[in-house]
């Protein structure tokens, strides 16, 4: 009876899985054929995401279809293959297209409870209680904090200069973005400059590095959210979790009951748990609660302090292979500090060559190669594919 069983769920299993991978070739698109388990993702593990998209990207290029199809594991998903296309989905029809897919679990997993992983109403209310908060204005405001910052970054390079020998420039300058990050979403001196083994640094590769437990639960919550977020999955690291709730829970009590204020993330954050944003419509959204702070500081700490520092090494790399740009990039940078006295956040916006190369470094190296979407209601543009 056993026996039967398993090979009534075995076969059932089977049929399931073919029926999935038989979703693009019903539909007549192109797309490049799986393998069980991994789909399209075969190596994940070895492999950097990206360049697995980008051999995907790269066989379904010559089509001639707007669109191709691949696998996340037993799921279907539409890799863009046109520019206009692509315009569609990020600006003129982005109303269709806001929510990233990305797992989250309020519940049990609070600090996943982030902009970047909300979805629907949820996404717009957070959307709206934080669009005041990345204004130029405040940008501005923080700018100090990072020049701060950057004096000691300068002052720990000449040290190491002087010392000789080779420099681990990711390595320093991820230390450097995580002291920036750490002052300006939490207000405090991560001292990773002075310290490589700071609490902060410590923990922010923690939180970038996976387990193979911790990949296989990143497998289900990508696979089955559903069942994921119903058997309670949580994907942070359980000791990540606890020290930025920590962190946020100490710094919020200490500034508000020594009424400290600084022009920072953190101060704006408080600013929103204490008042009642209201949205273009004069709605009013409900204060921000801990969680959401925690949330929010947690997310602009760890997709701060990574890319920067990854978009910063590159640059360099490619400047360090380039004298002639090397050259050039330096006498733009020395221009403009002649007109200004001094680094200034309008000195910055006019230092418009080394701004080019940081663009071009994003553009070569980009430290978020794939930007994912789920479509959030009925979709009724053009290049669509038929439901059924």
């Amino acid at each position: 009876m056993l026996l039967y069983l398993l090979l009534t769920v075995v076969t059932l299993a089977y049929l399931w899985i073919g029926r999935r991978y038989s979703y693009w070739k019903q539909r007549s698109v192109p797309y490049v054929e799986p393998r069980f388990p991994f789909g399209n993702l075969q190596g994940l593990n070895k492999r950097h995401f990206g360049l697995l998209a980008q051999d995907v990207y790269s066989k379904l290029k010559g089509s001639g279809s707007k669109f191709g199809g691949m696998f996340f594991f037993v799921n279907p998903v539409a890799v863009i293959l046109d520019l206009d296309f692509a315009k569609d989905v990020f600006v003129k029809d982005f109303q269709y297209f806001h929510d990233r897919g990305v797992y989250s679990n309020e519940k049990v997993d609070p600090i996943t409870s982030h902009l970047v992983a909300m979805e629907g109403i949820k996404w717009k209310n957070l959307r709206a209680k934080l669009t005041p908060t990345f204004t130029s204005g405040k940008m501005k405001m923080m700018f100090p904090t990072i020049t701060a910052v950057a004096d000691e970054f300068r002052k720990c390079m000449v040290n190491e200069v002087d010392k000789g020998g080779e420099i681990e420039m990711k390595e320093f300058l991820a230390r450097f973005t995580t002291d920036v990050i750490g002052s300006c979403a939490f207000g405090l001196e991560c001292n990773s400059l002075a310290d490589p083994e700071a609490e902060f640094r410590k923990m922010g590769k923690k939180a970038l590095t996976m387990s193979p437990m911790g990949f296989l639960r990143r497998i289900l919550s990508v696979t089955f959210r559903d069942l994921a977020k119903f058997l309670g999955v949580r994907i942070s690291d359980p000791d990540v979790a606890t020290f930025f709730m920590n962190v946020v829970r100490s710094t919020i009590e200490y500034r508000e009951r020594n009424k400290v204020q600084r022009n920072d993330f953190m101060d704006l954050l408080i600013k929103l748990k204490n008042v009642e944003p209201i949205d273009e419509n004069t709605n009013q959204l409900g204060p921000l609660t801990f969680n959401e702070i925690v949330a929010q500081a947690f997310v602009f700490f760890l997709a701060g302090f990574e890319t920067s520092s990854t978009t910063m090494c590159f640059c360099l790399y490619e400047l360090a292979k380039n004298q002639e740009l090397q050259d050039k990039a330096r006498r733009n940078i020395d221009e403009v500090l002649a007109k200004y006295g001094t680094m200034t956040y309008e000195a910055v916006h006019e230092m418009r060559y080394m701004e080019n190369c940081i663009n071009e470094s994003l553009r070569k190296y980009p430290p978020l190669p794939n930007i994912l979407r789920n479509v959030n209601k009925p979709y009724t543009g053009k290049n669509l594919i038929p439901l059924s």
